[in-house]
């Protein structure tokens, strides 16, 4: 182990404290990501170079989709947190499901509650379905960035012990240097997947609906499964044994179909068609 470790910066999780109302990092950094989200989709409905023509919602209508998403993150994240992770404690204590502000929100569920939003959302609207799904996927690396800063402040879901010079000691851990997890999920899972993607689009990825959400499915999940490999599990609710995490099992599939909407999309021509 090193003989020194980077300190724990003590952030207060709560940043703005109005009597019994309490503002947290953790709900701020959701926030943060769907109005950030909702703010550059708005500006790429416009960049005609960007889609040269191919069928895309109006801007005026994406106000609705934040809405879809947001209900749909938030609801499909905790049931998500319910049911993947601790159903048994959640069960015998139901009131508690209703708690988020506690914190336990699962990535997995609340892709899959926004799926269910963007589907609705497209229904409504009559808005290509894949393409809604594209532009919701270029700008998720931006709410998962500010979701992993926020784990890192609260703390929460640190890494394993190590001997890396720039380990961190965790509060509420047995005081040994840990991989700061959380910012290698912010760097990976977030920054560098919202540069990539950018640029996929910049190219015209746009014009080929599937493209950019295959891409964020597949790169999401392999880089999901390789944090995992740095991320301390839970023993009770995370690790599966034999060196796997439910993280990894939850994050392969996702892969998997992302790579298949790769193809697909590749084979289609620009616009979805042959």
């Amino acid at each position: 182990m090193p003989l020194l470790a980077l300190p724990f910066p003590a952030i207060d999780p709560i940043l703005i404290q109005l009597g019994p109302l309490a503002i947290r990092w953790y709900a701020l950094s959701y926030i943060a990501g769907l109005i950030l989200g909702w703010a550059l989709i708005r500006r790429i409905l416009v960049a005609e170079s960007l889609w040269r023509g191919a069928a895309r919602p109006s801007p005026v209508s994406i106000d609705d989709l934040l809405v879809y998403c947001a209900i749909g993150v938030i609801v499909g994240g905790r049931l998500g947190n319910v049911l993947f992770y601790d159903p048994g404690y959640y069960f015998a204590h139901p009131i508690e499901i209703f708690k988020i502000w506690e914190g336990g929100m699962a990535f997995h569920g609340g892709l899959i509650g926004a799926l269910i939003g963007i589907v609705l959302f497209s229904r409504r609207y009559q808005a290509p379905t894949l393409t809604v799904l594209d532009l919701a996927c270029l700008v998720a690396p931006i709410g998962i960035f500010f979701a992993r800063i926020a784990n890192f402040i609260k703390p929460e879901l640190w890494g394993r012990p190590t001997d890396v010079p720039w380990a961190v000691i965790f509060p509420g851990t047995d005081g040994l240097p840990r991989h700061p997890s959380q910012i290698y999920e912010a760097l990976l899972e977030g920054l560098a997947l919202f540069v990539i993607l950018s640029i996929a689009a910049r190219l015209g990825a746009l014009r080929r609906p599937g493209l950019i959400a295959g891409a964020f499915g597949a790169l999401y999940g392999l880089a999901r499964i390789f944090c995992e490999f740095y991320r301390d599990p839970d023993p009770r609710l995370e690790d599966l044994g034999g060196g796997l995490t439910m993280g990894m099992v939850l994050s392969a599939p996702l892969a998997i179909i992302g790579l298949g909407l790769i193809g697909w999309s590749l084979r289609k021509g620009p616009g979805g068609r042959q």
